[in-house]
């Protein structure tokens, strides 16, 4: 009997009119949680719900099926786009198995803790912060009774029904001494991408992220040794030789990255990756360095084209050093990748019209301009400065990328909720301060009029019945490569 079942709610699945897009990616947080759990001597029960033979996953009786016999406790993780989903799934699991005792965690439910245990009793435990610590005390505690006093980082509603938060642990620094995750647990060749994770952490502070804030600013990497060590035994075990390294600070200095780039060749194992880099940490010998140690696309996270934008969001560099960067990089790199956040709430039409020359500047280049709308999750700076002075505004037609969940149906750029699970929006609209990711500030004077000028340049699909680009995912994730070439991004 297993002591815990962990459930991986996080899914790329997309619809297309009546098309569906999928992509099953390697569930890394939950096997480096698995890893840490069965090393304190657990036994995990492991389900991955992307690998779900479905193609209606939100069907709360399919998730019931296949969480069928679950242990006493039952851990869900999941992001800010299937939060919605995972609290009407966990009212399920409570209805169908009432003594189990069930824990949320993941990044969805960072900073409204408080928020959904006062609202929802049917979630009596939120798991925060890194698990390798914390999650071994916490199943402890659940298996000798359930005092859960003395477990760090964990929110929790007691019988009297009083909120408690305790401290989270100190974060880990030696990210070396974490073991590898759970491979083991899964079929890896059922996956299409497989992450990795180099570094945990950003010490930037750009206003709207909302990574960063999941690690307190803290960040820690990886010896690149220990990166290389990882690689090679994926590629052995499962021949993967595409990497995607998902951390937001894979470029956290040269000498590591010139360090990893030599760790890798030494291998002699004709190995390919991804990864973000940020323009004011790269030069001309530490791209070169990457792209001949099989680095085929480098991802930057420009944002706007706009100094003052660039200041506002604490950005840390200025449009005239993307100007500099994006072109060199274009010449090393198969793809190179710029990310742009539109819709500001103190972005003017001046301010979205310089990123909107840069953006088109830097097609024409050949990288691929991947524009997402701010998605104001409750974590983020921007968010605490901007909730409490101007009013959410929902709109069931337009989504930020962010937060899409795969009930939504996207048509020539539009989106269309289906009757069947209008339920999940309106929970989103009868709670906006816990899924406030789903809303916009100033919806007609702000982001309808940018939306109408990128479709004018071709960065989103036309609406139905007009001429559209092919549907392009955010890049992101995806592990599929493209031919380098100028093209239009879309939703």
């Amino acid at each position: 009997m297993a002591d815990i079942t962990l459930v991986n709610l996080n899914m790329l699945f997309m619809r297309y009119g009546e098309e569906i897009e999928r992509e099953r990616h390697v569930p890394l947080g939950c096997l480096y949680l698995a890893r840490a759990l069965e090393d304190a001597g657990f036994a995990v029960d492991f389900r991955d719900y992307q690998t779900a033979d479905t193609d209606d996953p939100f069907d709360l009786e399919t998730f019931l099926g296949f969480l069928a016999d679950p242990a006493p406790v039952i851990g869900f993780s999941c992001m800010a786009n299937l939060l919605p989903f995972t609290i009407y799934a966990m009212r399920a699991v409570r209805e169908r198995w009432p003594d189990r005792r069930l824990v949320l965690g993941g990044v969805g439910p960072k900073a409204v803790e408080e928020k959904i245990l006062a609202r929802f009793p049917w979630i009596e435990i939120v798991a925060r912060g890194e698990g390798e610590r914390s999650a071994p005390l916490l199943v402890a505690a659940l298996r000798n009774g359930g005092d859960l006093s003395g477990v760090p980082g964990v929110s929790w509603r007691d019988a009297s029904g009083t909120i408690h938060h305790n401290p989270e642990p100190p974060r880990i620094a030696d990210l070396d001494a974490i073991p590898f995750p759970a491979f083991e647990k899964v079929d890896l060749a059922q996956y299409a991408g497989y992450g990795m994770m180099t570094s945990r952490g950003c010490p930037y502070k750009c206003t709207f992220c909302s990574v960063a804030p999941v690690w307190n600013h803290e960040s820690y990497a990886r010896s690149p040794a220990n990166i290389v060590a990882e690689m090679v035994h994926l590629h052995g075990a499962a021949g993967v030789d595409l990497f995607l390294f998902q951390d937001e600070f894979f470029v956290s200095g040269k000498q590591q990255v010139m360090d990893f780039c030599r760790e890798l060749r030494k291998t002699g194992l004709d190995l390919e990756w991804k990864a973000f880099g940020r323009v004011n940490l790269v030069d001309d010998e530490m791209m070169r360095a990457m792209a001949d140690a099989g680095c085929l696309e480098l991802r930057f996270g420009i944002e706007s084209g706009s100094d003052r934008v660039l200041d506002r969001i604490k950005k840390g560099f200025t449009a005239a050093e993307a100007l500099d960067v994006v072109p060199r990089a274009v010449e090393v790199f198969p793809r190179v990748d710029t990310f742009y956040v539109w819709g500001f709430p103190f972005e003017t039409l001046e301010d979205f019209n310089q990123s909107l020359f840069q953006m088109v500047s830097f097609r024409m280049m050949g990288a691929r301009i991947l524009p997402s709308l701010l998605s104001l999750l409750p974590q983020t700076e921007l968010y605490r400065e901007w909730a409490p002075k101007a009013p959410l505004e929902f709109c069931p037609h337009l989504l930020p990328e962010f937060v899409f969940t795969g009930h939504e149906v996207c048509r020539g750029g539009d989106v269309e909720i289906p009757d069947r699970y209008r339920a999940y929006f309106d929970l989103i609209l009868a709670n906006p301060d816990v899924f406030a990711g789903f809303f916009h500030i100033d919806l007609a004077g702000n982001v309808l009029p940018k939306l109408a000028l990128l479709r004018q340049f071709g960065f989103y699909p036309a609406p139905e019945g007009e001429e559209e680009p092919s549907k392009e995912s955010c890049g992101a994730h995806s592990p599929r490569i493209e031919p380098a070439e100028p093209r239009l991004a879309t939703l």
